[in-house]
């Protein structure tokens, strides 16, 4: 499986695209009816890169659940990828206990508004909907243990605190499967 890594197309400081997709709770989310500050990681269910990184994203959820919104959104082609489908993206949110929303893109449409390269694939949004940071999560790209570095920690803690944007290190994963 080819790693990929992210590309840089939304500018530090621009306004993100809105939107509003189906969470695998039964609900719609709209991005710009959010307070406060968002973390939106573009991930999947099958991803080799991603799954390792479930307990991570949980544990940021968790952390920073007073100040930021964590949501997972899977972008991945949902017909060729059975396992990305609807039904399996709520079977794995429940299996795995996400406390954290988990949306789901089946146009894609999201996923291009933010020139999404891959899964994992994290943006964190300041609390006027601006980006303030596009990189990975942490420097170990295939489990949450043993990295050196909790590179998205840091730059929320960053982003908290009022402090410039670290600089980026892009994202590393699976490609995200496109539908055509």
């Amino acid at each position: 499986m080819a790693l990929l890594q992210s590309k840089y197309t939304l500018q530090v400081g621009e306004k993100v695209p809105d939107f509003t997709l189906m969470g695998v709770d039964g609900k719609q989310h709209t991005l710009h009816k959010m307070d406060g500050p968002v973390l939106i990681i573009f991930m999947c269910n099958h991803c080799p890169y991603v799954i390792p990184k479930f307990e991570r994203i949980k544990e940021i959820a968790s952390e920073y659940r007073e100040a930021l919104t964590v949501i997972g959104i899977n972008s991945n082609n949902n017909e060729a990828f059975e396992a990305d489908n609807f039904e399996n993206s709520v079977k794995t949110a429940e299996e795995e206990g996400f406390n954290f929303r988990y949306l789901f893109d089946a146009s894609q449409d999201v996923a291009r508004a933010y020139d999404a390269q891959c899964t994992p694939d994290p943006f964190l949004i300041d609390k006027d909907h601006n980006l303030y940071y596009h990189g990975r999560l942490d420097d170990n790209i295939s489990t949450s243990e043993g990295c050196n570095e909790k590179e998205m920690e840091a730059a929320i803690e960053k982003m908290l605190a009022g402090e410039e944007s670290p600089e980026p290190r892009p994202s590393q994963g699976c490609s995200i499967k496109w539908n055509d």
